[in-house]
């Protein structure tokens, strides 16, 4: 039994009936990934200790004759930008490589009361900025399915983890599609969440206005029982909003029977590969065999998207970045004659190349004399865009389209073509945009990579994005595909 590879449901119902304790599958996943650690480099940091003893805990419990929460004793990771009391919390840069939060972020908080246990933190593109993970200070992550390709990013290391059996789940962030465009490479499931659905105290932050955290996971089921966790009102944040979470796991019904779907033409233009088109239209067939109503639509400001998101995006950047000064937190320039000197030396040796180019566009963008022509014109982009999607949500219930023109690229492929490196979100970032919530799941494959279903809701409608993807996911297959890392199995589920 290779008890890493089941679902989170699986593992629950393994505990309930009492075939496996909490430390045992604690220990199963550290034995994983040590196994499989050194090809996919998945995590920062991993929380051995911490996760043997959260294991024993959620034991006692039982023992106590307590039945297990539906993700209580269920090991997971966390993107290393989610605060975490105690646990070093690097963003995967160096201006934080020694940083230790001293407060938990809400969503942390909320899966420590579910007595979930956490493996550790996940590599990402610093500072969340980027599309490939190449951009971590530490190392690069690997797709599980193609070790010479990107895992995607930036959430490379929260969907690659998942996808090679390191977690049963994890929590990335998503800014302009660093959830959905890794779960889509890595062949798992990743939601990005209405923004202000999930509270964003304790995530570090990139753009205040984009960034939302959201879960990836192995099934659509096991998705729903994440959000149902960490979804909600959190006073703690002002842009959360007060919106009457319900149960997500209602909406897992096999049945689209009538749901209107949109296809907007601009994202399967002549930049999307054939074999990720082909993936798209075998799965519209089969939501159309299902019973859903599926037209052409468009969206016709999406040609503007790339550059408002990198206007607005910078802009927050640099104005969220400036409080790395190596004054009171974090990593400090030595050296320096005088705290100018000081200063200027943190910042240059203490930010990779990605994120000081978008400080340094960011600041651009908001300098005196360009503010209107740049930032200001980009919100009113931005309107237009979101005004885009209210038009097809008054005749679509869903939109779907691919997660990205292309499947996961090769390492060093688009790193030093930065403008290639951003088009490659030109399916996600209009959803940031505009605020409203998306998942991807698999649908197919280009060869051996993965290739994901990108579906797009209405602003607090993620049942009905649940509703479409788990019906697709009861009719086919392809979320049971699983990459071979070439690790063996032994009879317990223990890795070798």
């Amino acid at each position: 039994m290779d008890i890493t590879a089941k679902t989170a449901v699986e593992m629950h119902d393994l505990l309930v009936a009492k075939e496996v304790s909490a430390v045992e599958l604690t220990k199963a996943f550290i034995e994983r990934i040590r196994a499989v650690e050194e090809k996919v480099s998945a995590y920062v940091s991993v929380s051995e200790d911490l996760a043997l003893k959260q294991a024993g805990q959620v034991d006692a419990r039982i023992a106590r004759g307590e039945t297990p929460g539906s993700l209580e004793g269920i090991p997971m990771g966390l993107k290393d930008n989610i605060c975490t009391k105690g646990m070093r919390t690097t963003c995967s840069s160096k201006m934080l490589e020694n940083f230790v939060p001293p407060f938990e972020a809400t969503v942390t908080e909320r899966l420590r009361k579910a007595g979930t246990i956490c493996l550790g933190k996940l590599n990402m593109d610093e500072f969340a900025m980027g599309s490939s993970t190449e951009n971590s200070h530490f190392r690069f992550t690997r797709n599980p399915w193609d070790l010479a390709c990107v895992p995607g990013g930036s959430s490379g290391g929260p969907a690659a983890a998942v996808a090679a059996d390191e977690a049963a789940y994890s929590l990335g962030s998503d800014t302009g599609g660093s959830i959905r465009q890794p779960a889509a490479f890595c062949g798992v499931v990743g939601l990005k969440p209405t923004y202000g659905a999930v509270s964003r105290y304790g995530l570090i932050a990139y753009a205040s206005s984009l960034d939302q955290i959201g879960p990836v996971s192995k099934d659509v089921r096991d998705n729903a029982l994440v959000m149902n966790c960490i979804a909600g009102y959190d006073a703690k944040d002002s842009t959360s909003v007060n919106y009457g979470k319900p149960d997500y796991t209602q909406f897992l019904v096999d049945d689209i029977q009538g749901l209107r779907i949109g296809i907007p033409r601009e994202y399967l233009g002549d930049g999307t590969d054939p074999r990720v088109a082909e993936v798209i239209r075998k799965a519209v067939g089969i939501l159309q065999d299902l019973g859903a109503q599926v037209d052409e639509c468009s969206l016709p400001h999406t040609e503007y998207a790339i550059p408002a998101y990198y206007l607005i995006a910078t802009a927050e950047c640099s104005s969220n970045l400036a409080r790395y000064d190596g004054v009171g937190f974090g990593y400090r320039g030595g050296g320096a004659e005088d705290i100018v000197d000081m200063v200027s030396k943190t910042r240059a040796e203490g930010f990779g190349p990605e994120v000081k180019r978008r400080i340094m566009l960011g600041t651009y963008a908001l300098s005196s004399g360009y503010y209107d022509a740049y930032y200001l014109k980009a919100q009113k982009v931005r309107t237009l865009i979101k005004g885009d999607f209210d038009r097809a949500f008054a005749e679509y219930d869903v939109l779907l389209s691919p997660v990205a023109p292309t499947p996961a690229f090769k390492f060093g492929e688009k790193s030093s073509d930065p403008l290639a490196m951003y088009l490659s979100d030109v399916c996600t970032v209009p959803v940031n945009l505009a605020g409203i919530p998306a998942i991807t799941l698999p649908a197919g494959f280009a060869g051996v990579l993965p290739v994901g279903l990108h579906l797009m809701g209405k602003a607090f409608d993620e049942g009905t994005l649940y509703r479409v993807a788990y019906t697709f996911e009861q009719n086919t297959e392809f979320h049971k595909a699983k990459p071979d890392l070439g690790v063996e199995v032994r009879a317990d589920g223990l890795a070798r």
